[in-house]
């Protein structure tokens, strides 16, 4: 049986820039979820369904910061259809932000009020792309942005942009419990990337010291990517791909 390899972005990120990731993977299904039109941390059948994934398929998954939480979650919960994990500097489950600002509080509902507002008067569309340009430069060693830049004003210099940002970030607090209760080795083979180059070398050792217990407790192989920062696709897409293909 043939796998489909489904890839789950990070937080603010975008189908296209996991595009050379598909390129090393030459004769392999490859179908990047887009969070803007399904946010990664939606039930499994929703992201089913955005990857276009048929019923009967078997599936390979790979998951980046939040999108890893998202990756465990349907391979902790639907073992028989996924045949291997790759986690890509993944959020952790200890990562469960504030609860006075989950979706459904007074809190959430505020900070989304005041997000929409920002979006009616245009704040996204002036600053969104250098909003961008910022994450790449803090999160990438090598600066290297595949988006062009029509496609970076499009996505980043909407309104709705940052709501989704946030709605993204406090679903993915919930996600993180809830993977955090039912984490196990039961898993298929995982593979978990972490970056501690760049920007990352200021947290490396906590951060490491996190990836290798969640590695432990999934029973999985980690390698250590020295001269990646968080933005790992980015960096080192060729690492990604090795991790998928062996």
């Amino acid at each position: 049986m043939t796998t489909i390899w489904v890839v789950l972005p990070g937080l603010a990120e975008t189908p296209e820039e996991f595009g050379r990731v598909a390129e090393l993977l030459p004769g392999l299904d490859v179908r990047v979820v887009d969070p803007w039109c399904t946010p990664v941390t939606s039930d499994v059948d929703a992201l089913r369904r955005a990857a276009g994934v048929p019923a009967d398929a078997e599936v390979g998954l790979i998951g980046h910061s939040i999108g890893g939480l998202a990756v465990l979650r349907w391979a902790l919960t639907r073992p028989s259809e996924v045949s291997r994990v790759v986690l890509v500097d993944t959020s952790l489950t200890s990562e469960t932000g504030w609860r006075r600002l989950y979706p459904g509080t007074p809190g959430n509902r505020v900070i989304r009020a005041f997000l929409r507002s920002l979006g009616r008067i245009g704040v996204p569309q002036l600053l969104g792309p250098a909003v961008r340009r910022l994450i790449v430069r803090i999160g990438s060693t090598t600066n290297r942005d595949l988006l062009s830049k029509a496609t970076a004003r499009q996505r980043y210099g909407d309104a709705r942009s940052w709501l989704l940002f946030w709605d993204e970030l406090a679903s993915s607090w919930e996600l993180a419990s809830e993977v955090g209760r039912l984490v196990s080795d039961q898993v298929p083979p995982t593979t978990v990337l972490v970056a501690i180059g760049g920007s990352s070398r200021f947290t490396a050792d906590r951060w490491l010291a996190g990836q290798r217990r969640l590695a432990d407790v999934l029973d999985g192989k980690i390698e250590v990517l020295a001269d990646s920062a968080h933005l790992v696709h980015l960096d080192r897409p060729d690492a990604i791909a090795a991790a998928a293909k062996n």
